[in-house]
């Protein structure tokens, strides 16, 4: 991104060129800074700004910034780079949190809003109808199912999250039109919970997968949450993917809470309340 801003500064209007040339001497202070303060240090108008920001190919000021913070991020000192035995404390922790870091930002700018829109919309009509919702996962992706459980239970949203292999395959029988099953899947390869999804699909449940792309899972089920970050065995690597799917969860119950809208409230209030109760008597 900064290669081909260096390499457009030439064509640009002098205002423009003096944005251009604050990106450059500073990319990580531009991508936070408000747009009067950038406008001040490059000595042009708000406008100005912004107009440069479009001539890049960007949507505005906003986009810009959001596509140069993960740009500069995948391009700190630390990213894709092993732990050392002779790491000190203070660079384990900048190697753990800048690669989980660089891995968020990089689902951030590929994710796919349409995806998340039709999982969402399906988890939230499954609801309405009071059909099953379930959620299957192995090892580290079990524990992500169960949390799912647990983030879509605060909302007043019932499911099961099942871990067990023999488990997902019964309970996949089980389910029909109308119901939803979400699996999560870092390698996307794993046999029971194909089989699974196969079952539930043939079925008639609508299947959600956050998983790798090119996956057989993610070719299995209708709709296809990627979730892009494979793990690295020859070294050190943090367990990023099952942090990634995490935050998938997290923005999948965001939507359907805000499709589900005001019939929570009154839930979430009574939850609440008996929550309160038992942790003070």
């Amino acid at each position: 991104m900064l290669d081909r801003i260096t390499a457009s500064l030439s064509s640009l209007a002098p205002a423009e060129q003096r944005v251009g040339k604050l990106v450059l001497a500073d990319p990580r202070s531009f991508a936070r800074l408000p747009v009067r303060e950038l406008a001040e240090r490059a000595h042009v108008s708000k406008p100005t700004v912004v107009r440069f920001c479009r001539s890049m190919g960007y949507d505005g000021l906003a986009d810009f910034k959001l596509k140069l913070a993960g740009s500069v991020s995948e391009g700190v000192p630390f990213i894709h780079r092993s732990v050392d035995a002779d790491d000190k404390t203070g660079d384990v922790l900048v190697k753990v949190v800048d690669n989980a870091v660089a891995a968020f930002l990089q689902y951030r700018n590929a994710a796919s809003t349409v995806a998340l829109e039709r999982a969402a919309e399906a988890i939230a009509a499954t609801w309405k109808t009071g059909r099953r919702i379930e959620f299957y996962g192995v090892g580290n992706s079990g524990i992500v199912a169960q949390d799912a459980q647990h983030k879509f239970f605060r909302l007043g949203v019932t499911s099961i999250a099942t871990s067990d292999g023999h488990m997902q395959v019964m309970s996949a029988t089980l389910l029909g039109p109308g119901d939803c099953l979400v699996i999560v899947s870092n390698s996307g390869r794993t046999r029971d919970l194909m089989d699974a999804a196969d079952i539930a699909r043939k079925n008639g449940a609508t299947t959600i997968a956050i998983t790798a792309s090119g996956s057989p899972l993610a070719s299995t089920c209708q709709i296809h949450l990627a979730a892009d970050h494979p793990e690295g065995y020859d070294r050190y690597s943090p367990m990023v993917s099952r942090l990634m799917h995490l935050l998938i969860i997290d923005v999948l119950a965001t939507c359907v809470a805000l499709r589900i809208g005001s019939p929570l409230q009154p839930i979430l209030q009574q939850m609440k309340e008996n929550l309160r109760a038992k942790r003070y008597a």
